[in-house]
């Protein structure tokens, strides 16, 4: 499984106003589920959002992070919590120098991918 950046908000029930985070998820080997603080996230287009909690439905938009800095919807509001653990990778890809503390909340985001716990959910029978 592959490890990389991601920009993660929470849609359902917020539109683009909801927590958002930057940090490191984990990938499923077809890319379709993407792992991050432990939850799980499977690929599907819904009114908002680009995928979904597997366990609880909600929907959220994740993205790569992108180079300009813009990663909230034009329209949302609200800091972003960014991993503390990839500050210096972070500004490396967004060509920033320091990160703007107007625009972000610097936190600790545990590397708890539930890869195991999604499996047995989803082989279970009915």
């Amino acid at each position: 499984m592959k490890i990389e950046i991601r920009y993660i908000e929470i849609k359902t029930g917020y539109s683009d106003d909801g927590p958002a985070w930057i940090g490191k998820v984990k990938l499923s080997k077809s890319g379709q589920t993407i792992y991050f603080n432990d939850k799980a996230f499977r690929k599907g287009q819904s009114t908002y959002g680009n995928y979904y909690d597997v366990e609880t439905k909600e929907d959220y938009w994740i993205s790569r992070v992108k180079k300009d800095g813009t990663d909230r919807h034009w329209a949302g509001h609200g800091k972003i919590f960014l991993d503390k653990s990839i500050v210096q990778e972070y500004l490396d890809l967004t060509g920033q120098k320091a990160v703007d503390s107007s625009r972000f909340q610097l936190i600790v985001i545990p590397e708890v991918y539930p890869v195991e716990r999604i499996n047995k959910l989803e082989n279970q029978t009915p």
